[in-house]
């Protein structure tokens, strides 16, 4: 009998490291560039954004306190990030969302002029999971040429927030700019599905878990967390491909008290040999050029 879902993966045949160099694993650090796109009646949304550092959503008016929270990471978080990646040579992953774009293209620009990848993370700060195909192939374009617009240059790598739909993937083909997507976190190795690159993502070793319930309260709580998913990858990635995703969101680890963390993490990387830290864009070519046939 077959299974609509894949529980099998590589099953006991893993790919070996291929890596540029030798390297063991590799490191993608994404930097979700939400601020701005998050769900507001003042920006003519059905609805106001609930989540930030708690749960709490105001109905049918406009959410001053909401907006401001989401405004530090532009403002304050970013600058903190991007100073930490510098010190140590890192470059990542900036997954943007399309109205973003719009209204902080400077902040777009300044990530390309440091090296770093951008890449689309829906036109909203909102789930896919209800959307008619139509619909959302829209959202796909407009993202895509917003970006695109804004950057100089097109993204070629796709986020969903979360809850993808059934089409997603179908679409982003369809589409024709886009070479990986990151809607999977089924994996510690990529995969191909045909010429297209799937990446997993990971909630786990996220900032995200800052959030309350989440696990993590002091930035060693993160440290300490992604660090101990590090080890283990490395040590497994002497005999079989792996790959690392830390996700990091500019108003959460870019916080004062949190930002520890992520410099911790990344001088406890740059200590240790065989691993390369690359945008998603050069781990998705890499993959594609050297297991470039259907998974």
């Amino acid at each position: 009998m077959s299974d609509r879902r894949d529980f099998r993966g590589w099953s006991g045949a893993e790919p070996a490291p291929c890596w540029p160099d030798g390297a063991r694993l590799a490191v993608s650090f994404v930097v979700n560039v939400e601020e701005g796109a998050e769900l507001s009646i003042g920006d003519g949304d059905a609805r106001n954004e609930a989540t930030y550092e708690i749960r709490e959503e105001v109905e049918h008016v406009p959410d001053p306190c909401m907006e401001s929270h989401f405004a530090y990471g532009p403002r304050q978080g970013y600058a903190r990030i991007v100073r930490a990646l510098e010190a140590s040579g890192a470059r990542a992953t900036f997954s943007t969302c399309g109205r973003v774009a719009e209204r902080a293209p400077w902040l777009l620009q300044d990530i390309v002029a440091r090296g770093h990848e951008v890449s689309c993370h829906g036109w909203r700060w909102e789930r896919h999971a209800h959307m008619d195909p139509q619909t959302e192939a829209e959202v796909i374009a407009r993202t895509h040429a917003a970006l695109t617009r804004a950057c100089g240059v097109a993204p070629v790598g796709w986020h969903t927030r979360s809850a993808a739909s059934v089409n997603t993937r179908a679409l982003l083909k369809a589409h024709g700019g886009f070479r990986y997507d990151s809607d999977a976190y089924d994996d510690d190795i990529p995969r191909m599905e045909g010429d297209h690159v799937i990446l997993p993502y990971a909630f786990d070793t996220n900032d995200m878990r800052f959030s309350p319930g989440g696990g993590f309260v002091q930035a060693r709580d993160f440290s300490d967390y992604v660090i101990g998913a590090f080890d283990r990858l490395w040590a497994e990635g002497a005999t079989a491909a792996r790959m690392l995703s830390v996700g990091l969101h500019l108003r959460i680890i870019g916080r004062p008290g949190r930002i520890a963390g992520l410099e911790t993490v990344l001088a406890h990387i740059a200590a240790r040999p065989g691993v390369w830290i690359a945008p998603r864009r050069e781990i998705a070519a890499r993959w594609a050029e050297m297991r470039g046939t259907k998974a």
